[in-house]
């Protein structure tokens, strides 16, 4: 039976936006540009006489019972017994910091974000060494064992807390290797996927605007998914690794290029990627030295903008004021 050596500790982690490669990343081998997004969600967790499980997104708490509300934390702490290979302690877990206001959600990556506070926090109270390799597959196994049908880049980015380019891996085949495998045996082989950290140069505002619009990834996604073609994928890749290369070496007229033909991409695919407030989102850039587009699954949410002058980021956020979209997070 693991022993819970710290009597309390509180772990933090934030959210994440896409900047490229959104939809193409549900293909195996794809690559996209995803942003962290500092804006936290806490877990404190204490020692106990009987486990209780506690979220500001609901009004009750629960112990180990199934509860589909708190399915991802109890899948969660499930992982990590596996992991461990023994019983977890009766423990305390209170996590709060809704990613939503007013019962909206602000689309960066909530779900994503629990699972890795959950598995953060349990690591941190039993002095459980994860190294970010290990915390992002203990996370994506959670998820895909829920039969999540994301890219797991959310996880990725959430997880290395930076600008991430992540090429992704084939889910179906380990979920496969889920049922066929120990979990030790699972995270020892190489899934195929690779996360580096994007060091940016370019001198530039990085904007997020808020449309108070909800979306559902899940939905959208499914919609989206079977319109995806080959010269899509090819097309958008390229414009991804342009994006990437043109932070790298501080290039704005190629950053410009690559995240306007993602965006051409994704308005191709689906009109409902762009619903009324992110077009509006879309179009606050015309006349000023700006690129804005639509972020994740689209369909409300977030989009994003990069300005390169004052002058361009002041009038860009007054246009989204004035479309009821609200400056969340800048950088």
């Amino acid at each position: 039976m693991l022993k819970q050596s710290v009597n309390q500790v509180t772990v933090k982690t934030g959210g994440k936006l896409y900047i490229a490669g959104e939809y193409s990343v549900l293909t195996p081998g794809q690559t996209a540009l995803i942003q962290f997004i500092p804006i936290f969600m806490s877990a404190e967790i204490k020692k106990a006489q009987t486990t209780q499980l506690t979220s500001d997104m609901f009004d009750y708490s629960v112990d180990r019972e199934p509860d589909v509300n708190y399915a991802l934390i109890q899948d969660a702490l499930n992982t990590f017994e596996a992991y461990c290979g023994e019983n977890l302690p009766a423990l305390d877990l209170s996590i709060t910091g809704k990613l939503e206001r007013d019962g909206v959600k602000f689309g960066i990556g909530s779900s994503g974000s629990v699972v890795v506070l959950t598995l953060k926090a349990l690591a941190a109270s039993l002095q459980k060494d994860l190294s970010k390799d290990i915390l992002f597959k203990l996370a994506s196994y959670t998820l895909l064992k829920q039969g999540d049908n994301g890219s797991m880049g959310d996880l990725a980015c959430i997880v290395y807390e930076d600008l991430v380019s992540y090429r992704s891996f084939d889910r179906a085949k380990i979920a496969e290797l889920i049922d066929q495998m120990t979990l030790s045996e699972l995270l020892e082989i190489d899934w195929g996927y690779r996360i580096s950290p994007v060091v940016s140069v370019l001198k530039a505002r990085f904007l997020v605007g808020w449309t108070k619009q909800a979306a559902i990834s899940k939905d959208m996604v499914k919609m989206v998914k079977s319109r995806i073609s080959s010269k899509y994928l090819s097309e958008t890749e390229v414009a991804v690794q342009d994006a990437i290369k043109a932070l790298e070496t501080g290039n704005k007229n190629l950053l410009k290029r690559s995240l306007q033909t993602v965006s051409d991409q994704l308005e191709s695919l689906s009109p409902d990627i762009y619903v009324d407030k992110l077009k509006k989102l879309k179009e606050a850039e015309q006349g000023l030295d700006a690129i804005a587009k639509s972020s994740g699954a689209g369909g409300g949410d977030c989009g994003i903008a990069f300005t390169f002058d004052q002058a361009s980021r002041d009038i860009l956020v007054e246009r989204w004021q004035q479309a009821g979209i609200e400056l969340l997070y800048e950088i």
